[in-house]
């Protein structure tokens, strides 16, 4: 008999996404996560479309996602994840989220309109407040992006 304990996979359609982070468009990098397990992994989606205001100058006639962005959309798939893995109130305001370091980023192939890329996030460790992930960007199977990163919550602040 199998002792071990499986956590339940998870899926945040859009509605979801947004009540946890504060990022609305253009700046909203994520638009689905398709696969959660608790606190430790999950899988985010992010359609790549021409119509987006960073190709009107990168780069005319030649529309490539700028990597920093590839990095921010990482950042906000493990921040919409961990917060949605955090046990509070029904009615309280979802904790904010903020990056605190990158480390070994590395580009490897450019993304362009028409790519479907996938964030896969894997948490390393966790102390009370503090996150850190390992991220890979993936189109097709092949990864474009990774990186280490780290954030921190805090709770949001009230008026």
């Amino acid at each position: 008999m199998d002792e071990t304990v499986k956590t339940p996979v998870r899926s945040f359609d859009i509605h979801d996404i947004l009540k946890c982070l504060p990022h609305r468009y253009p700046f909203l990098l994520v638009d689905r996560i398709i696969e959660a397990h608790g606190d430790q992994s999950c899988i985010g989606i992010k359609n790549v479309t021409m119509n987006e205001p960073q190709f009107m100058g990168h780069f005319p006639g030649h529309p490539v996602m700028p990597g920093v962005l590839l990095i921010e959309g990482m950042a906000q798939t493990a921040g919409a994840f961990c917060i949605q893995a955090q046990e509070r109130a029904p009615d309280a305001p979802p904790p904010l989220i903020y990056f605190m370091t990158i480390d070994k980023a590395k580009f490897r192939k450019p993304v362009v309109p028409g790519d479907r890329v996938e964030f896969h996030i894997e948490r390393t460790n966790r102390r009370r407040n503090m996150w850190w992930f390992k991220g890979r960007a993936l189109v097709d199977g092949q990864c474009v992006c990774e990186a280490e990163f780290s954030a921190m919550l805090v709770d949001t602040p009230t008026a």
